[in-house]
């Protein structure tokens, strides 16, 4: 699948005049994307040093269970693998079966008002090569009295788009390219499905478990 942020499909949005705004500005958003990508990833860190402060910084607070509903406090590890995926604009080439392996560890944190997560994953791509996405995250439940429904975002780097398809998603000309991964998830007790938005390249249904 391919793992990048919406922001980066503007070329396929807008034609020649995205194509040369990407040309011309490409070390700049790259070099923003992966600051942003780096934060998210040093967020861990940053909130376990504001819980030892008298006063949250940066908003950043610590709570039992990371402030999720008493039903959903104990979700404090969370497991998943992929059961379908559709690409948007289907091609040949494509591989709609991912093999995902994903392990996402839910911190006590929390930042904007959502649940801060780390994790990292391991999956084929869209050209079945072996890939990896190592992130962090937040996650809301928007709705007080439907629990087990939750909203997150994801970003960090993905790593694997090699040789004729390295120019498959963009800033990847060091092999190591930025991502935000929006997702909608529901759980029925430990048992949770997502669906996963990967840019403007597709969507994937996921099942997992939570463990405390």
């Amino acid at each position: 699948m391919v793992l990048t942020a919406v922001v980066v499909h503007m070329p396929a949005k807008f034609g020649d005049a995205g194509r040369r705004w990407q040309r011309n500005h490409r070390q700049e958003v790259a070099r923003g994307l992966l600051a942003g990508a780096c934060l998210l990833l040093a967020m861990p860190a940053l909130a376990a040093d504001a819980a030892d402060a008298p006063v949250a910084a940066a908003g950043v607070t610590d709570t039992p269970g990371g402030g999720a509903p008493e039903s959903r406090a104990s979700d404090r590890f969370y497991f998943q693998t992929s059961l379908y995926t559709a690409h948007f604009h289907p091609d040949d080439e494509h591989n709609d079966s991912q093999k995902l392996l994903y392990a996402e560890w839910r911190l006590p944190q929390r930042w904007l008002e959502g649940q801060i997560f780390v994790g990292g994953s391991y999956f084929d791509n869209s050209f079945n090569q072996s890939s990896q996405f190592v992130f962090a995250g937040l996650l809301w439940r928007p709705i007080d009295s439907l629990q087990q429904l939750y909203l997150k975002v994801a970003a960090g780097v993905v790593h694997g788009y090699k040789g004729e398809y390295q120019d498959k998603i963009p800033f990847n000309g060091s092999g190591y390219a930025p991502a935000i991964i929006p997702a909608v998830g529901y759980c029925y007790q430990r048992l949770c499905s997502e669906l996963v938005l990967i840019g403007a390249a597709g969507a994937m249904l996921t099942l997992g478990v939570t463990l405390p």
